[in-house]
């Protein structure tokens, strides 16, 4: 009869067993959950990647084709392409030799580094320029075919 009291008794300390079981996650159910997790984080992670290094690439393109449009207005004003020594530079910057620069042919006071924070690699011989990138592992270049 004191049990039956007690049981239901307002102040009662200890919960019954049912609710402590209800009142958490197992380590079975929170094992669960992490292998989920860990699957669709190795099924996505990959493709995420793979579509960032992609979109870097295609940055580097599109800042390679708005280099060549600026070097064609800069060869309508000079007319020539900057020579090796002036390189991409001289888009920005007047060179000490040029008297008919009309300039900046960039926006920005420095030549913009590609999406991989190195410098494009430029040639010229005046007539032809090349502009390239070391790509994402400074080894191989990428670039547009010469004009």
């Amino acid at each position: 009869m004191f049990e039956r009291l007690m049981r239901n008794h307002p102040f009662r300390t200890r919960p019954s067993r049912r609710r402590r079981r209800q009142a958490g996650f197992t380590l079975i159910e929170m094992l669960v959950v992490l292998a989920i997790i860990g699957l669709i984080s190795a099924l996505v992670g990959p493709r995420v990647l793979a579509q960032l290094s992609d979109s870097r690439e295609r940055a580097a393109k599109l800042q390679i084709e708005a280099f060549s449009s600026a070097l064609d207005i800069f060869f309508i004003d000079v007319g020539r392409y900057p020579n090796q020594s002036e390189g991409l530079t001289a888009l920005v910057k007047q060179p000490s030799s040029l008297q008919t620069w009309n300039g900046p042919y960039l926006r920005g006071d420095n030549v913009p580094a590609d999406p991989w924070g190195r410098d494009y690699i430029y040639s010229s011989d005046g007539h032809t320029f090349r502009i390239a990138t070391a790509g994402p592992d400074g080894n191989g270049a990428s670039s547009l075919p010469p004009r």
